[in-house]
């Protein structure tokens, strides 16, 4: 089984969104199979298209620069190639986050581009699991969870790519220990 460890970062803005419609903007993730082994990794951005304009809140969050999006795919692009790199017909996998607002969004985004989202599932909110499993009475934020393990948080905080591999860390730290 292969694990794919995944963030999002989305279209955003202080407040309620213009449209009431949030759009993936970057999808990062790490592969890892059953034995901890990093199998690689994938980054994309997403044009949205509902907001095409990345907002001033958004940019200073994610660091996502408006140039950036402007030159990169739609999601029926990047998301096909998103299930390629998983292997999704091809292998037995687990799709992991922290929380589960990265399925929902992915889950709307496909609703949004009518693309099938049935292979969203199976899934694993890591956030939830990793409370259960630390017995902890309010989750952590995955800043806290990454360094809380011993490990320094690499990269910027809330940048897809960045949030995946570390994340990996935690998930593969714990791999034995994970009850899904």
């Amino acid at each position: 089984m292969n694990f794919i460890v995944f963030d999002l970062e989305a279209t955003c803005w202080r407040g309620r969104p213009p449209s009431m419609v949030q759009e993936t903007i970057e999808i990062g993730a790490v592969k890892v199979n059953r034995y901890g082994e990093v199998l690689g990794s994938f980054n994309e951005f997403i044009i949205p298209v509902i907001n095409p304009l990345l907002s001033s809140f958004c940019t200073e969050l994610t660091s996502i620069e408006q140039r950036t999006v402007e030159r990169a795919q739609k999601f029926p692009v990047i998301i096909e190639e998103f299930m390629d790199w998983a292997e999704i017909y091809e292998s037995d996998y687990l799709l992991v986050s922290w929380g589960s607002f990265d399925q929902k969004m992915l889950i709307q985004d496909c609703k949004l581009h009518k693309i099938e989202y049935d292979w969203l599932d199976p899934y694993a909110n890591l956030k939830r699991h990793y409370q259960q499993l630390r017995k902890l009475k309010n989750p952590k934020g995955l800043k806290l969870a990454v360094e809380s393990e011993g490990f320094d948080f690499d990269g910027d905080h809330h940048r897809g790519i960045d949030d995946a591999l570390n994340l990996a860390k935690i998930f593969i730290k714990l791999l034995d220990d994970w009850s899904f």
